[in-house]
């Protein structure tokens, strides 16, 4: 394969176009580090209102084709095959006329297996593109895409991920008509990674077809749920287990709908004269986030759990942490007390250990201490597992 130096991409202003576009462009511009590609690259981008001119200039200068172009919910029937296999016909002539043979990238459908305008439409494109891979030589990538979804993908249209996310987002009803239908999903930084990846010549093929990978299988009614988890987990300041692949693209994409009144979500916070402890979050399966605040020459704990276990981090100030295993030894003989200082020039993780008492005191007599705490379970009031001890 020569040097690539100019991409063309049609349907640049679509879905999976934007997200494309946006990530070559942080390659042209260094931002991506770990890029299969070089930045020396140039962008060209063709949509429907683009000059013809301009369409054959394009295309005669291209060194790889991303077609993204086409239609899947025209107002009339025949416009099926106009916008998909004529689209991709009339993209493979320009080439032609041109003279120029570069690799060509196919954005089809899981669809061109069905017996259905749509469906035929995007076969007609695959067959065109193939036979333009014959006549020429050129490297030739078809996909078959599944039920993409992600971030800027258009609620309302064809997605129920975007739709569900972007209603549920912003307090608006949602239809499931039937929750045991089983969709099949990939993400869309997952469909950019891929083609960037052919875009080096490194694509993953199954047969005729280049692939995507992981494809997710989940059911509507599965869907809707987590989507309404996320949304009402934020109230409660909670994130879901972001650990299962799935759960930690669906959460980013229904975050990107967020509108910008409920971005913002009030902490809960408790605060005495020795100062104040503030929830942030609270995480599936992964305890929980705080931030302590200290008043000069105050201190807090004195107290020591069975099975909860913390670290803390000091931000700012300066701090005495100390601790002391619960009980004694010999002939009742207190454990000794094991003391730390930090501070937040020198951040640094502590452990706080179960079965030991203990205290952490402010040592500045004029700025605040200011301390990020985890805790390995969420607080439950009826299950405190925290016991007075002065250490």
């Amino acid at each position: 394969m020569k040097e690539i130096r100019n991409i063309l991409v049609t349907g640049a202003g679509g879905f999976v176009g934007k997200n494309l576009v946006s990530e070559l462009e942080n390659i042209r511009t260094g931002k991506e580090k770990n890029s299969p590609i070089g930045p020396e690259i140039r962008v060209k981008c063709i949509e429907k209102d683009t000059p013809e001119e301009l369409f054959k200039e394009y295309c005669a200068s291209a060194d790889f084709v991303f077609h993204l172009a086409g239609v899947n919910r025209p107002e009339r029937e025949e416009d099926y095959m106009e916008g998909n296999a004529g689209l991709t016909e009339r993209l493979l002539n320009a080439l032609r006329e041109a003279g120029n043979t570069p690799p060509v990238m196919l954005s089809s459908s899981t669809q061109a297996a069905l017996d259905n305008p749509y469906g035929e439409s995007k076969r007609r494109a695959e067959e065109a593109v193939r036979e333009y891979g014959r006549e020429t030589g050129a490297a030739v990538f078809v996909y078959r895409f599944t039920n993409i979804f992600g971030k800027w993908c258009q609620p309302n249209y064809n997605s129920a991920v975007a739709t569900f996310c972007h209603n549920i987002a912003h307090d608006l009803p949602i239809q499931v008509r039937d929750p045991k239908a089983v969709l099949k999903l990939i993400y869309i930084d997952d469909v950019v990674a891929e083609l960037i990846n052919a875009l080096a010549g490194k694509e993953r093929r199954g047969g005729e077809f280049c692939l995507v990978e992981p494809v997710f299988e989940v059911s509507l009614g599965r869907l809707s749920e987590l989507i309404t988890s996320f949304d009402e987990g934020r109230k409660a300041l909670q994130v879901p287990d972001v650990g299962d692949a799935f759960v930690r693209r669906l959460y980013s994409t229904y975050l990107s709908y967020l509108p910008e009144e409920k971005v913002v979500c009030p902490a809960e916070s408790h605060a005495d004269k020795r100062g104040s402890f503030t929830e942030l979050m609270k995480f599936s399966g992964a305890g929980q986030l705080s931030v302590n605040v200290i008043h000069p020459g105050e201190a807090k704990g004195e107290h020591w759990h069975h099975t909860k276990c913390e670290k803390f981090v000091v931000l700012k100030g300066q701090a005495l942490v100390e601790m002391r295993r619960v009980g004694t030894y010999g002939e009742g003989k207190a454990f000794p007390v094991h003391r730390f200082e930090l501070s937040g020039e020198k951040p640094v993780v502590i452990d706080i250990l179960p079965g030991f008492a203990h205290r952490i005191r402010n040592l500045s007599d004029k700025e605040e201490l200011i301390t990020l705490m985890w805790a390995n379970e969420i607080f439950d009031p009826a299950r405190a597992d925290t016991y007075r001890e002065i250490v």
